[in-house]
């Protein structure tokens, strides 16, 4: 009797164990299929759209896009149709088609400042952060930082997908500045030895390259607003408008020290030039043209979430970052995106470890007419001087 029951306690047992594995092996098939039921139904919703028109930056976002394998590849029932022009003009583009009644965009890939201070505050975007489905992508993990950062201050609207170091704007003529180590810190600009030695692009109305360097000045708490009107209004600097001009002083030695110019075609010609490395403050890290956003009202909003998802994915990534090609194999585009290789991302745009980067992709740092204001108090003190 003793013998029965203990055998018909052991069936038992053994009959809840394998109900409560069948029950939760039935709940992660559940809690799987829902991904996999949301991205079936948005495919095959896709497919009978047939295509995606997407707004770019370019040439580099247009050759990322249009040429990219991987997309036609995995999806050859959905088209990609994409409509280039400068940043900033796409997205008045976008206002004047839709006042005339004409909604023909799905997706915007340009820079920060253009699709917060014009897309997003005309209020005619729907969230990215919805628009996530593969796991691989939801997956905050696979990202810089740990996280998915965005430009709004709603952290939903505009997906920041690139994270470029910025070498901080300052280049040398290596056969005047013999030992460019003895700047380990921003301030060491300005250091008397090096007054009327400073040339910079005059960036006022029109940052170009410098946009990101300045912005990293202003905002961070170790240099600031004052370094900026220190820089021009004690170290007598010398303004160019053109930056070939300003490249061409340095390179012919005019100026040992340029802010502003483009340092690196010079270099791979070989002339004697060179950036900087960084500081002991750091970097910023630039968005570039990176920055991704869902227009509302949408012609194709499911081929949209379904570009959206690959573009996100580590093959859309590693073939967006390899597009912002400077010379074969070199990339000047880093993906935020911390699972791409980054053999192809030239060195000094690459993260590296133990320097510190301050984002340059937030709302509230995009308005450029405080650092214009700083810039003219520089000057009106050096012309006084």
């Amino acid at each position: 009797m003793v013998g029965e029951r203990h055998l018909l306690y052991k069936l038992l047992s053994q009959f809840v164990a394998f109900s409560f594995m069948i029950s939760f092996a039935a709940y992660g098939a559940e809690e799987k299929a829902a991904w996999q039921i949301e991205w079936e139904k948005t495919v095959a919703a896709a497919k009978k759209e047939g295509q995606v028109n997407i707004y770019m930056w370019g040439p580099t976002n247009e050759e990322a896009v249009l040429n990219a394998a991987g997309f036609p590849k995995a999806f050859p029932e959905i088209k990609i149709f994409g409509v280039p022009g400068m940043s900033g003009q796409v997205e008045k583009r976008i206002l004047a088609e839709r006042r005339a009644g004409r909604f023909l965009a799905d997706l915007v890939i340009t820079g920060a400042n253009s699709n917060y201070n014009t897309l997003y505050r005309a209020k005619v975007l729907d969230p990215v952060k919805t628009a996530l489905i593969l796991p691989e992508v939801v997956d905050e993990s696979k990202w810089w930082g740990g996280k998915h950062r965005y430009v709004d201050p709603e952290g939903r609207y505009i997906f920041v997908a690139l994270g470029t170091a910025n070498s901080g704007g300052f280049s040398y003529n290596t056969n005047l500045v013999k030992n460019p180590k003895e700047f380990s810190s921003y301030w060491d600009f300005l250091r008397p030895k090096w007054k009327g030695k400073i040339t910079m692009q005059d960036v006022r109305g029109n940052p170009g390259r410098a946009r990101a360097s300045l912005t990293f000045f202003y905002h961070h708490p170790e240099v600031g607003p004052d370094f900026i009107r220190r820089l021009v209004a004690e170290m007598d600097v010398a303004l160019f408008k053109d930056e070939r001009l300003g490249t061409d002083w340095l390179a012919t030695g005019r100026f040992p020290i340029c802010f502003a110019c483009d340092a690196r075609p010079a270099k791979q010609q070989g002339l004697p030039v060179d950036d900087f490395g960084p500081m002991k403050e750091g970097q910023g890290l630039s968005p570039q043209g990176g920055t991704l956003t869902l227009v509302n009202k949408a012609p194709h909003p499911n081929a949209a979430r379904v570009f959206i998802n690959w573009f996100l994915s580590r093959e859309g990534q590693t073939i967006y970052q390899s597009a912002g090609v400077a010379k074969p194999g070199e990339s000047s585009s880093n993906s935020l995106r911390e699972d791409v290789p980054k053999d192809v991302v030239i060195p000094d745009r690459r993260r590296l470890k133990g320097v510190s980067y301050l984002p340059l992709d937030r709302w509230d740092v995009l308005d450029m007419d405080p650092i214009y204001k700083v810039i003219n108090e520089g000057l009106s003190r050096a012309e006084r001087r």
